[in-house]
């Protein structure tokens, strides 16, 4: 079977343009379901622009994208049900409390009896005595945690991760390190959070990151982009940094 017969995600010959400048040059890619693919490449180099359109925020200037079987052109209000998005901006509403905001996402996305799956998230992302604080006294790092708890609040099949540890502590980079783990599948099938979270089940996931490290130790297969155009892609699984490295500087440089 072809991998565009079973793709999650299936980008054909995507371009955006912002005038007269090129962010994405003819991106062809395929994820699968289950699969957890990490993005690498310099600044600049289209990771974001990519992750923007995956996630229906911009839209391509020509090609195509499918998610779940959906044309995203056509269906995004049903693509979104299957995604959850971690990006720069948190998304989040600062007049609000942690818990008014998953409440808030729970209603948006329909979930019955949110409280439970609520309270277990802010449990997973370590907020749970911050609950009833507003967001507009968050750090940073708090920000960026419980976005992470909105964006798996309603169970998505496709997570799309960019730079997910941005802001965030050495403690809670871990935890949220530890947490794709287990969703990329590495985890401890129950790893003693039964109930506690999304547990073990492989989600799709995409995910920018710079740390080669973090990012080979949940990649399945990896995408270098450069200048708006997949300069190389592999499938990693036991490829230490090491070895990756130098392939790494080949094609972006060191």
């Amino acid at each position: 079977m072809s991998a565009d017969a079973v793709a999650m995600i299936d980008v054909r010959n995507l371009t955006k343009s912002f005038g007269s400048k090129y962010a994405l040059r003819g991106v062809n890619l395929h994820v699968m379901p289950g699969e957890s693919l990490v993005l690498f490449g310099p600044n600049g180099a289209g990771k974001t622009t990519l992750i923007r359109i995956l996630s229906s925020l911009s839209r391509p200037s020509s090609g195509s994208v499918h998610i779940g079987g959906l044309n995203l052109a056509t269906h995004s209000d049903g693509i979104r049900r299957y995604l959850g998005v971690v990006s720069h901006a948190p998304l989040l509403y600062d007049s609000l409390t942690a818990e008014e905001n998953l409440a808030f996402f729970a209603r948006l996305y329909d979930l019955q009896q949110p409280a439970a799956r609520i309270a277990a998230m802010l449990a997973q992302v370590g907020l749970t005595s911050r609950r009833g604080d507003l967001v507009r006294t968050f750090s940073r790092g708090m920000l960026q945690r419980l976005a992470i708890a909105r964006a798996l609040l309603h169970d998505p099949e496709v997570l799309l991760l960019d730079e997910p540890d941005t802001g965030l502590d050495p403690q809670a980079a871990e935890m949220l390190h530890g947490l794709l783990t287990e969703l990329s599948g590495r985890g401890a099938a129950g790893n003693g959070r039964a109930g506690a979270g999304p547990g073990p089940t492989k989600r799709t996931i995409v995910t920018i990151t710079h740390s080669i490290e973090r990012g080979l130790a949940i990649a399945d297969r990896v995408v270098i982009l450069a200048a708006g155009r997949i300069a190389f892609e592999a499938d990693v699984r036991g490829m230490t940094p090491a070895e990756f490295r130098p392939l790494y500087d080949t094609y972006v440089g060191s």
